[in-house]
Formats: C-alpha cells, sequence, structure tokens
C-alpha cells in the first residue's frame, strides 16, 4: 500500500467517461448558473459536475456570496473542499464554528452537519469542489426550523 508520510491515501473510485472513444481533453468553455440556497442572491457558476460537464464523482463551482448571506444548514453525502479567495466564509458545525479567510481552505465530511454565511459586509468568494458531486437530493438541507442537535 502506497503512503504520504505514513498516512493511507484513502479509497477512491475513478469515473470512467461515458462517452466512448475520448481522444482529446474536455475543454470547458463557460460554466453553468445554479440556483443557490439562502437569504439574498448568491452566485453559483459550476465548471464540473452533474449539471455543466455530466460528471457524477466530483463537482468543481465558482462560488460569489454577498454579505448577510446564510444558507440552512446540511448534512450532505458528500465531502466538501471549499478554498476562500476574498472575504471571509463562516462554517458552522455541531461543536461551533470555523472563520475561514483568504488563502485558507476548510474540508466538511461526509454525513457532518455544516451550515455556511458570509457575515462581513463585503461577502466571500471561494471555490468548492465536492465529492461525489453536489446534487440536491443528496445535500440534506435543513427545513427551515431545524438546528443541529
Amino acid at each position: 500500500m502506497n503512503t504520504i508520510d505514513g498516512i493511507a491515501p484513502a479509497p477512491c473510485e475513478i469515473q470512467k467517461p461515458k462517452t466512448k472513444n475520448l481522444s482529446m481533453p474536455t475543454h470547458i468553455t463557460s460554466p453553468v448558473r445554479i440556483e443557490a440556497a439562502g437569504n439574498k442572491p448568491k452566485i453559483i457558476d459550476e465548471y464540473i459536475g452533474r449539471a455543466n460537464s455530466r460528471h457524477e464523482a466530483a463537482s468543481i463551482a465558482h462560488m460569489r456570496s454577498p454579505g448577510g448571506w446564510v444558507e440552512p444548514g446540511q448534512r450532505p453525502e458528500f465531502e466538501e473542499f471549499t478554498i476562500v479567495l476574498q472575504g471571509m466564509l463562516k462554517v458552522e458545525f455541531e461543536g461551533g464554528s470555523l472563520e475561514i479567510r483568504e488563502g485558507q481552505a476548510v474540508i466538511a465530511h461526509y454525513g457532518e452537519w455544516v451550515r455556511y454565511s458570509t457575515p462581513e459586509p463585503n461577502g466571500a468568494e471561494y471555490i468548492a469542489v465536492c465529492m461525489p458531486a453536489f446534487s440536491p437530493q443528496i445535500v440534506h438541507r435543513d427545513e427551515a426550523s431545524e438546528q443541529p442537535t
């Protein structure tokens, strides 16, 4: 078994392309705009994922959320890797909260309750990678009245 600094890599399934005879890389010329959950308009541009490239193994999206934006909590069936490009992304979890700032990253794990928000006036810009790809069917958002237990 290969290890990196004594840590065994997590098992990973590679999705084989559904298109036969791919002879060149796939050029994604533009993202698909996805409707966002939350109390204010947020821009989600999906470059890779179920909506744009039909990939189910992973999704990659560029997010821009305004100051004061907050979305419902969720307990997703995917891991979400987020890198903040500008501003601050607040990540609440059952044991507290984190403030992820420009140049920092956070990993929300499969089945873990989290709620994202951008409480600072200028909002935030960030890249989110979900594995497997984001889907409304596996995000499991809270009802409006639900809170973490």
